[in-house]
């Protein structure tokens, strides 16, 4: 394993932005001092003018192995993460079929174990009928992320609406519950609605705001009711940020919350123009949502930032509004895009580390990762603040090969990616000579 130097670069960590060097050994990050001259050889990087991250952590991707890899795979939508400086992806189980058995979630892995540049973990799926299965997770809360519970429908039909079934995980579950809340009531009741909708501006009409909110409500409810660690995804409303609180530190919350990138950047004025490319569950929402997530990401209330990357090929989102499935390909572009907001004065560089780096560290218990740490895992990405980068048809690594953000050009380039003390991207190109590994949970 390469011994790494990197020289006068700007360390950005812990709310803080400072110039110092940084030796990576053995996988892990061994000294953060000034001029360092380490014994043997070793690889040295010119830091000077770029920032150094820790590893972007995603809490919510959808890799679609198995059964879905026409549109994606593990091997091809890690390496599009490592390009935009994730290093470590927690993926859903809606795939083909659902991760609801443990032997089905270690079968995803083994896969991973053999195909992916970045570190992985998985969550474990929940049906109507499985929560035994699901409770010998409990077994294995050291190395698995958490559960994952579909209170809404989306992609895949797994839909969990049995009462009994929600009691008994969130009462016996000893890891974290993540949840996609959507009520199906009120989507079911909205579509009677508008039996003619024929366009995705009616998607936030159909899966409106009261449906987002009566099922966060109900899940923030049950949580309250059992004391269960319960992780809310992607909140893409005003009124559901009346659930969370600012009052104490990430570390002392038993109910916490994400926002994705789109429903910070797009809105419902953007349907004209993007169509079904922006078609996604929850559905992107009126401008005044996009404001109000915007305000409780910066005081708190909003925990983490993520994308919820959900690929699907250019000719199904081609088909009527719909037939057309939902979701958007986002993990390679979701760092320079929040960069982006950062040379706006949207938020500092150091809370974009804070939101996608250090609170997915935090939230999930993850051992040794999402900070830059002596002892810690190598997991680092160095951007240039100062160079431009264009997204193309030709740089684009998704298996689907499109993204909503293709002719755009963000005021911020990711120059390398390191995953546990290898170099994995550089020069623009994925380096696909190692894999990453599994992350243990401190639980």
């Amino acid at each position: 394993m390469t011994t790494i130097l990197i020289k006068n670069v700007t360390i950005v960590n812990e709310g803080i932005s400072k110039v110092s060097d940084i030796l990576l050994k053995d996988g892990l990050i061994d000294k953060i001092d000034t001029n360092i001259t380490p014994a043997g050889n070793y690889k040295e990087i010119n830091g000077e003018g770029l920032h150094l991250l820790p590893g972007v952590i995603d809490d919510q991707v959808h890799f679609r192995e198995p059964g879905l890899t026409h549109k994606a795979n593990i091997h091809t939508e890690a390496a599009a993460a490592v390009a935009g400086g994730t290093t470590t992806f927690m993926e859903m189980p809606n795939t083909n079929p659902p991760a609801i058995t443990q032997q089905l979630l270690q079968d995803k892995y083994d896969i991973a174990a053999a195909t992916s540049v970045a570190n992985y973990s998985f969550f474990m799926g929940v049906s109507n009928s499985n929560a035994d299965e699901v409770l010998r997770t409990n077994d294995k809360k050291n190395e698995v992320c958490g559960v994952k519970i579909f209170m809404g429908s989306s992609t895949g039909d797994m839909l969990v609406d049995n009462y009994l079934t929600l009691n008994k995980i969130f009462s016996e579950s000893e890891l974290l519950i993540a949840t996609h809340c959507e009520d199906e009531r009120v989507i079911t009741e909205n579509k009677a609605k508008y039996p003619d909708a024929d366009n995705a501006s009616y998607h936030p009409l159909i899966r409106d705001t009261e449906a987002c909110f009566a099922s966060s409500f109900s899940a923030v409810q049950l949580a309250m009711i059992h004391k269960t660690r319960l992780h809310i995804l992607h909140i893409s409303t005003a009124r559901e940020l009346q659930l969370f609180t600012n009052m104490f530190p990430l570390t002392d919350k038993r109910i916490t919350s994400e926002v994705c990138v789109h429903h910070l950047h797009f809105t419902a004025d953007d349907y004209p123009q993007y169509g079904n490319l922006i078609k996604c569950n929850p559905a992107i929402k009126a401008k005044e949502n996009r404001d109000a997530l915007w305000e409780a990401l910066l005081d708190d209330r909003l925990d983490i930032i993520a994308t919820d990357h959900a690929p699907h090929t250019w000719e199904e989102k081609q088909q009527p509004y719909q037939q057309a499935p939902a979701g958007v390909p986002l993990v390679q572009h979701s760092l320079v895009l929040m960069l982006q907001y950062a040379k706006q004065g949207k938020l500092s560089i150091e809370k974009v580390v804070e939101k996608m780096c250090h609170a997915p560290a935090q939230c999930f218990q993850i051992a040794k990762r999402g900070y830059i740490r002596e002892g810690y895992h190598a997991d680092l990405v160095l951007v240039n603040m100062n160079e431009t980068y264009t997204v193309s048809k030709e740089n684009i690594l998704y298996k689907c090969g499109w993204s909503p953000f293709e002719g755009h050009t963000f005021p911020a380039k990711i120059v390398n990616t390191i995953v546990n003390g290898n170099i994995v991207y550089e020069n623009g190109k994925v380096l696909d000579l190692y894999r990453g590994q599994r992350i243990l949970f401190d639980r």
